[in-house]
């Protein structure tokens, strides 16, 4: 009964957006991650942590969903970026039964209890990026509340965060989240979205405490990362 992570899919089989055009280890990645996933069994959760399809919409990702249906046990899926698909966790789980999907599930505001510990987490937000728009800083406050939501429903579990967003790298700290994990006694933070030269601003290992990995597709070399 594993417990994995991976962010990152990008699946094109319902748009035409294949990760192959930027070269390196992208070059043939559906067939990479398809033998990746193949160490999950049905008694493994595997935590999906954002941007798993270009697809612009629920009925052009269902092509996408399939395959990530097609792996063993559960699968935690949480927003990334790029999830233009993402609509209401009523809308999802209606699309899963329509379509005879299974064992699929959104975090968001919620959390998912695994051998003791709580699941949680958000999408986040690249607050220094994204700030200058009044949008923006909606997006970010909305994320915070996400998930201090997501921490709050854990009650007194240990908690393991998950996050599309980096909070903290190289030249960039998000103290609103860096706050809430400390206030909340996280010990272990996992997130996607770095990619190729960036992943040498991933920070990872011990942090005042909390313990980074960056889990994205490419920087894993397309295996899911086994966390217990």
């Amino acid at each position: 009964m594993a417990l994995y992570a991976i962010g990152d899919l990008h699946l094109c089989l319902g748009e035409a957006k294949p990760m192959d055009v930027f070269g390196g280890a992208w070059v043939g990645y559906m067939e990479k991650l398809k033998e990746g996933v193949s160490c999950i069994t049905p008694d493994d959760t595997t935590v999906l942590l954002g941007d798993l399809s270009w697809a612009l919409s629920m009925d052009a990702a269902k092509m996408d969903f399939a395959w990530i249906n097609e792996i063993p046990g559960r699968k935690i899926i949480l927003k990334g970026n790029h999830d233009y698909w993402w609509s209401t966790a009523s809308k999802f789980y209606k699309f899963c039964e329509e379509n005879g999907f299974s064992q699929q599930y959104i975090l968001n505001n919620n959390h998912y209890e695994y051998d003791g510990y709580a699941i949680c987490g958000t999408r986040g937000w690249f607050f220094e990026e994204e700030r200058s728009a009044e949008h923006d800083e909606k997006v970010f406050k909305r994320e915070l509340i996400r998930l201090e939501a997501s921490l709050k429903s854990a009650g007194d579990l240990p908690k393991l965060v998950f996050l599309h967003y980096p909070p903290k790298y190289k030249g960039y700290t998000c103290d609103e989240i860096l706050e809430l994990l400390n206030r909340y006694d996280v010990r272990r933070c996992y997130y996607g979205h770095l990619h190729g030269p960036s992943h040498g601003l991933a920070m990872e290992g011990q942090w005042d405490g909390i313990d980074y990995k960056l889990v994205s597709s490419d920087y894993l070399n397309f295996i899911p990362h086994r966390i217990f």
